[in-house]
This record gives C-alpha cells, sequence and structure tokens, in this order.
C-alpha cells in the first residue's frame, strides 16, 4: 500500500496539475527507456526484430493524449496515492502500450493509411516489401507484421503489469479481456449492420461488448485506486465513471470524429436539429452533474475533488 504524502515533501504545496504532470514526465521516461533498450539490444542480436520495435517506438513517441495513463494517475492521485511511487507509473506505461497495441490493430481492420501524422505499421511495412521486390503479397506482409508489432507492444505492458499488486493486476488482466472482445463486438456489429450511431447504451454505463466500453475509464480509475490502497472508492470511481462515459460518448456524437462519421454524420444532419442538440447538451449537464455528485462526499482530498469535477467537463468538452 502506497502512502499519502507526508510535509516534509514538495508535493505539499504542488496542483493536482503539477502533480500528475510530474507523474505523466515518469511515464514517458520509463516508456522510452524501455523501447530503447529493447531496440538497442535487438539491434545487436536480430536486425529484423528491431524493426517491430522501432515500429512501436515511432507511434509511442508520436503519441500525445496518453489518455489512459492520465485517467489512472488521477485516479491514484485522488486517492492519496504517492507521488513518488513507482507502481503507478509502471501501470500507466502498460495502459499506453495496450492502447497502442489495439490502436495498430484497428489501424489493420480499417486499413487507415495514416496514424498520429505518420504512416500506419501495415501501409510502411508493405511499402517497404514492395520497394524490396521481396517474396510474396505486399499486403500481406505488411498487415502480419502490424498485428506483430501490436503483439510486441502488449507483450511489452504485460512486463510492466506483472509486477503489480494482485489487486491491480487483476484489473488490467480484466481490463485486456473486455477491450479485446469490445473491439471484435463493434467490428461485428458494422459489419453486420446492427451498430447504432447514438450511443444510447453508454447512458448508464455499457459492458462487455462495447468498442469504446465505459471499462476502459472505469478500469484505470480502479487500478488507480487499487495502487493507492483505497478499495473503499471502488463505488466512487465506477459512478463517477459511468456518467463521464456517458457525456464523453454524446460529445463525440455531436461533434463527429473518429467512431462518429457515416451514419452518425447522416443521423445528425437529418434528425439534429438545434432542439435535439439543446436537449443532448442537457444530457451531458445532467450526467456531469451525476458525477460530481458521485465524489461530493467521497473521502479525499478536497483539491482532488475539484479536481476530479474540472477533469469530467474537460473529458466531455464542457469545460468551466
Amino acid at each position: 500500500m502506497t502512502t499519502t504524502p507526508t510535509h516534509d515533501q514538495p508535493w505539499r504545496t504542488a496542483t493536482p496539475g503539477q502533480m500528475r504532470d510530474a507523474m505523466l514526465d515518469r511515464v514517458e521516461e520509463r516508456l522510452a527507456r524501455l523501447l530503447a533498450e529493447e531496440h538497442r539490444n535487438r539491434r545487436t542480436s536480430d536486425p529484423r526484430s528491431a524493426v517491430l520495435v522501432a515500429g512501436v517506438a515511432e507511434l509511442v513517441q508520436a503519441g500525445a493524449e496518453r489518455a489512459h495513463p492520465v485517467i489512472c494517475l488521477t485516479g491514484y492521485l485522488a486517492a492519496g496515492g504517492d507521488p513518488d511511487g513507482d507502481d503507478a507509473v509502471a501501470a500507466s506505461a502498460a495502459l499506453e502500450l495496450l492502447d497502442t497495441c489495439l490502436m495498430i490493430r484497428d489501424d489493420v481492420r480499417e486499413n487507415a493509411t495514416l496514424r498520429r501524422g505518420i504512416p500506419t505499421l501495415h501501409i510502411s511495412h508493405a511499402a517497404e516489401h514492395e520497394r524490396n521486390g521481396w517474396r510474396g503479397e505486399s499486403r500481406r506482409f505488411g498487415e502480419g507484421t502490424a498485428v506483430l508489432a501490436g503483439d510486441l507492444a502488449l507483450a511489452y505492458g504485460d512486463r510492466l503489469a506483472v509486477r503489480l499488486p494482485y489487486e491491480a493486476w487483476q484489473l488490467w488482466d480484466d481490463l485486456r479481456t473486455e477491450r479485446a472482445i469490445g473491439a471484435h463486438a463493434e467490428a461485428a456489429a458494422a459489419t453486420e449492420y446492427l451498430d447504432d450511431a447514438w450511443p444510447g447504451q453508454c447512458l448508464q454505463g455499457c459492458g462487455s461488448g462495447c468498442g469504446a466500453g465505459w471499462y476502459g475509464l472505469r478500469h484505470a480509475l480502479l487500478i488507480g485506486a487499487a495502487l493507492a490502497g483505497r478499495e473503499d472508492l471502488r463505488e466512487t470511481y465506477e459512478e463517477y465513471a459511468r456518467a463521464l462515459h456517458g457525456a464523453w460518448r454524446i460529445r463525440g456524437f455531436l461533434r463527429g470524429g473518429p467512431g462518429f462519421d457515416g451514419d452518425a454524420q447522416f443521423l445528425r444532419d437529418v434528425f439534429f436539429d438545434a432542439r435535439a442538440r439543446n436537449t443532448a447538451e442537457e444530457t451531458i449537464a445532467g450526467l456531469l452533474d451525476r458525477a460530481d455528485a458521485a465524489v461530493t462526499g467521497a473521502p479525499i482530498d478536497p483539491r482532488w475533488r475539484t479536481e476530479l469535477m474540472a477533469f469530467a467537463r474537460r473529458v466531455a468538452g464542457c469545460e468551466r
């Protein structure tokens, strides 16, 4: 169990944002060190294997949001976790590697050409195959190599997560399963014409089988709480995550973008007039009120209670 910072530590006067940013810097360092060491070792022993590591590293370095690390560290610090602790840094790095794995696999399924401003791995490897005149089909080589790079990213995530305390590792293991099943369910629903552009299923906390399931937010928060030794915050974090996820999904629908193009655009253009948008905004506001209520009476530092409320509005695109 980690401890709350004591009065002789410099964190006593730091703002919640400063504390989280300092830990995020350590997450960046952990990711960079892991991938640099792996690339150096592989380049020496087998240059071909170094190509996989380089692809993962390039994608990780191009990332900007670090969404799940931010959520995990927020849950950890709000629960009184030690800002100098190592487990939360390792868990956050593992979550980023899981995101990278699933992102690579999604790019292959969707045949995306760009990710984070750079060519997707299956496209770049297919181009390499074609340039060199190698045997076989370039497209299949590119897709197969990209899938292996995703497997490698997940293996690195597991390497970091396996050293976590058992309660946090259980949550990690469950999240891995849920996100894989959710990704398949989303792809299958789209293929079978069963997907629904309006994210109504997310309003009460979607369960297993949702591609953008609330478990992504819920589990990241609960991992943070587990690492801080705060099992008592489970109910609070679950209700907060359930409400915030619904607000975030409706905002995504209204704005468009990844996950809400195609049928969602048609639905917005045809049925969502000003009145419908106002109703959707009222729904978002109500969900944010639910998120606020979840943390209002929670046994956490008042500064972090305020930060959780502000964080919810940033995620839902409703900054005060």
